[in-house]
């Protein structure tokens, strides 16, 4: 199992916590496959009320895909399979809070998880940068995602200056993406605090509140992601130049702008 899953009863809190440290918590099918899993237990769990998610080590929340990870492709320009697509407590029909705790580094298909949370809470020590543009892919449903929570021209920056630089957590909650930066160590915690004070009000005020506030940009959402296939699909190098760069460079960046 590459996930644990902890349930508080008295608090109504659930900590999900993505359990691949030695992969810096980056996601393979099987991982895909059980967060699916874990958002949709929620759904029917009653004394879930609000759900945290995090990743385990303190150097990674998340890596996004696991290069190692082989995914076919359909014969058709039209379509694109995505592991990461439905990794998201949104793409299941969770419409309980979720709040994400990030210790160490967030990029890529992390930004799957965060674009689907209601807030973030980071630790300070938390970085934040999408590589995909560095191996020659188009970032778009990590985009797509952030541009709901960011200032247009700090996503595109970030988007396209790949690994060149990373955005640190106090940038992050300049821009919005962060609303609370705690001690090194501090997210996890913190989160759980701020959970257990949301599961403790009426669930159907709190889950109608959370439909409400999706509701302000769902449309334009909606709208955008439809178009990421076809980006993607024209946009991507193909995956034996994407590996040549990938290996030749490595997953670190450059200095960050911010320090």
């Amino acid at each position: 199992m590459a996930l644990r899953t902890e349930t508080d009863r008295a608090t109504g809190v659930a900590l999900l916590t993505l359990d691949r440290p030695e992969r810096l918590n980056a996601i393979d099918l099987a991982t895909a496959a059980e967060l699916i899993a874990a958002w949709r237990a929620f759904r029917y769990d009653d004394e879930v009320r609000a759900v945290v998610v995090t990743g385990a080590g303190g150097r990674g929340f998340c890596t996004g895909i696991d290069r190692g990870v082989d995914v076919p492709q359909p014969p058709s320009p039209y379509t694109i399979d995505d592991p990461l697509i439905a990794i998201g407590p949104k793409a299941n029909d969770l419409w309980k809070p979720v709040i994400a705790a990030v210790e160490g580094m967030a990029c890529g298909g992390a930004f799957y998880l965060l674009g689907e949370a209601e807030f973030v809470i980071a630790s300070e020590e938390a970085t934040f940068f999408d590589p995909h543009t560095t191996y020659g892919m188009v970032s778009a449903y990590e985009a797509i995602s952030m541009a709901q929570r960011m200032p247009f021209g700090e996503v595109a920056r970030m988007s396209l200056m790949g690994t060149a630089e990373r955005v640190s957590a106090r940038r992050a909650y300049e821009t919005g993406l962060v609303s609370e930066v705690t001690v090194a160590g501090g997210a996890v915690a913190a989160a759980l605090r701020a959970a257990a004070v949301i599961a403790s009000y009426p669930t159907d005020a709190v889950q109608g509140t959370v439909r409400a506030v999706w509701s302000a940009k769902e449309a334009a959402r909606t709208q955008a992601l439809a178009h990421a296939p076809h980006l993607i699909a024209l946009g991507n190098l193909a995956p034996e130049r994407q590996a040549e760069l990938f290996e030749g460079r490595g997953r670190g960046g450059g200095e960050p702008r911010i320090r």
